[in-house]
């Protein structure tokens, strides 16, 4: 596992670190997934955590950015995103064995359309879901929460990757 990942600015604005942080834990997942088969992707190596899969892992994450970004800060239909789904636990990690490219193209979507969104708002805008505990929080809590998630989960990667085939690395 070889990657040349972009570390953020060692001096930048506010924004600009925010977004680099973000997008410095989205490349550790997303390459924490390289070379791997869909068998492997989906396999669970946790006994007690059957969807802790790199597909679960990464379908997560592309539900979070969503739920975070478009629907607790622009106040979109949380009916489009499966976390809101109280008749199924854990909806946004199941993947039903899509492939993994697949999930890994929607993940990368979602990012883009993360940084749009960040990129056309002030980090003082208040999010538009009151409703939700947090989703009257300013758009700079929520990057940092998602900087939080996205690097607690890109740990997650981390083990889950060496569990199933010996693959270790950093950055």
């Amino acid at each position: 596992m070889t990657s040349e990942l972009e570390r953020p600015p060692l001096q930048a604005d506010e924004r600009t670190a925010l977004i680099g942080w973000l997008d410095l834990q989205r490349q550790i997942l997303r390459w924490k997934c390289e070379g791997l088969s869909d068998e492997d992707a989906h396999r669970p190596v946790i006994p007690t955590s059957p969807v802790m899969t790199m597909a679960g892992l990464i379908s997560h994450m592309r539900w979070t950015e969503h739920m975070w970004l478009e629907v607790l800060f622009l106040g979109g239909d949380e009916k489009q995103n499966p976390s809101f789904d109280e008749s199924s636990e854990d909806a946004d990690w199941r993947t039903d064995g899509r492939p993994l490219a697949e999930l890994l193209a929607e993940y990368e979507a979602q990012c883009a359309r993360s940084n749009e969104i960040v990129a056309a708002a002030s980090l003082d805008d208040v999010g538009r879901h009151p409703g939700f505990r947090s989703g009257s929080a300013n758009l700079r809590w929520m990057l940092i929460h998602l900087v939080e998630e996205t690097g607690r989960h890109a740990g997650h990667a981390d083990i889950v990757r060496e569990l199933l085939d010996g693959t270790k690395g950093y950055y």
